[in-house]
């Protein structure tokens, strides 16, 4: 029997021949991934566990985004934990204000990971690399702590949803629409501990950004992990950033996958996850009663440059709806300058938004545009949970950038064509 693409990817890491679902693996790592909330119990463990070397300075990246700026005094103490570990063991990738972004944005434009990676990271949004063809997933800070100083960790291999993609989105659609179109389709569990691997002749026609995109939301599927073939846009995004050797793996033709799904991408809509799961989907031109308080356009599922540019041609020459407060915050100080250069930033101003720092920040209602009792917002981010944004009462819907920007200039959900 034939091994999947995560599977021949996780055998190789392991130095195995052949590795099968289910089956308990020990791999090396490419990249140890932690954050300003996740990185400081992980030292923590670290410490507390005696180590006093890491396994490669440069195989790890702390990246300071959730609360950073720091927000508060808990923030600022837990950023200098990061901060004073970072010097002491040399850390090659710590990045704070001024060198910093939202980490699942950050490390792809750096080429810190890439094709043939395996990495982990204290963030259940690691998942967004197997864009690029890697293993990428998230762990718990002890598992952190662990790959911090070992350079291993410990896996179950997964078994595999194939998810077979024809066609070409049509306008109006992204990446975004793509995957909560698949969750809504297979639900929050629907890949539980399962690798979803995406293939076909619509795989390759998406582009990195739909593809990163894509993989960040796996995690809400339940999937261990998402990935797509390296082709020629992967060696394209990869040439000029990612310096260790370009490592390919194709599923077997004979390949067990649980599952095969067919998803024609021009017989898409733009798609909108309602309160409170990201399952809950209709397409957008269903919600239209559905009156908002809030507009929130970035996140580390879309913050990127074309997410921008998706935003600011639509809101170029127009002003955002009354009583409606609209945050973009570019994903990474190069995407932030970007915005400057293309003149973005002029028009989000303009246009009544305010443009934040690179920040988690709202994502995990931590700052930067909390949600009071009853409020409604259109976000770009990635789970609308009970009180994920702010209050218990507060809701919100998940859409693509292009959604996301017509409702901030209709005032109400709003099918980016009616604009």
């Amino acid at each position: 029997m034939g091994m999947t693409m995560t599977q021949k990817l996780l055998a190789n890491s392991a130095g195995l021949e052949k590795v099968k679902a289910g089956q308990l693996i020990k791999a090396k790592l490419s990249m140890v991934l932690g954050n300003d909330i996740t990185s400081p119990v992980a030292i923590n463990e670290f410490e507390k566990h005696g180590f006093d070397s890491v396994f490669d300075k440069g195989k790890i990246a702390l990246v300071m985004d959730h609360f950073v700026p720091n927000k508060d005094i808990k923030a600022a103490q837990q950023t200098k934990q990061c901060r004073m570990f970072a010097k002491q063991y040399d850390i090659d990738n710590y990045f704070d204000v001024g060198d910093m972004g939202i980490e699942h944005a950050l490390l792809p434009e750096k080429g810190l990971v890439g094709p043939g990676d395996v990495v982990i990271g204290a963030d259940s949004h690691t998942c967004t690399y197997g864009a690029l063809g890697a293993f990428s997933t998230g762990v718990g800070s002890t598992d952190m702590a662990a790959g911090m100083a070992t350079g291993e960790a410990w896996f179950k291999v997964p078994s595999a949803i194939k998810i077979n993609l024809t066609g070409s989105l049509p306008e109006c659609c992204s990446g975004k629409d793509v995957i909560l179109h698949l969750i809504g389709m297979i639900g929050v569990d629907g890949a539980l501990y399962k690798s979803m691997e995406f293939t076909g002749d619509g795989a390759h026609s998406l582009s990195i950004d739909d593809r990163l995109c894509i993989c960040n939301m796996a995690i809400e599927a339940g999937a261990k992990n998402g990935i797509f073939g390296v082709d020629e846009k992967t060696l394209e995004y990869c040439k000029g950033r990612f310096t260790r050797p370009i490592v390919a793996f194709e599923a077997d033709e004979d390949a067990q996958y649980d599952e095969v799904i067919n998803i024609d991408l021009s017989s898409l809509q733009p798609t909108v996850a309602c309160p409170h799961l990201p399952e809950n989907t209709k397409v957008a031109n269903e919600l239209s009663d559905i009156k908002i308080d809030q507009v929130v356009i970035g996140s580390c599922t879309n913050g990127r440059i074309s997410d921008m540019a998706v935003a600011a041609e639509i809101l170029k020459d127009k002003h955002i709806a009354p009583d409606v407060r609209c945050i973009v915050i570019p994903a990474t100080q190069k995407v932030y300058l970007e915005c400057i250069e293309k003149g973005y930033t002029e028009i989000f101003v303009k246009a009544g938004c305010v443009v934040s720092t690179p920040t988690c920040g709202p994502c995990l209602g931590g700052y930067m545009g909390i949600l009071a009792e009853d409020e409604v917002a259109v976000a770009t981010t990635n789970r609308n949970f009970v009180g994920r944004m702010g209050h218990v009462t507060s809701k919100i819907y998940l859409a693509s950038p292009a959604t996301a920007t017509a409702s901030a200039l209709k005032g109400y959900v709003c099918d980016p064509r009616d604009i």
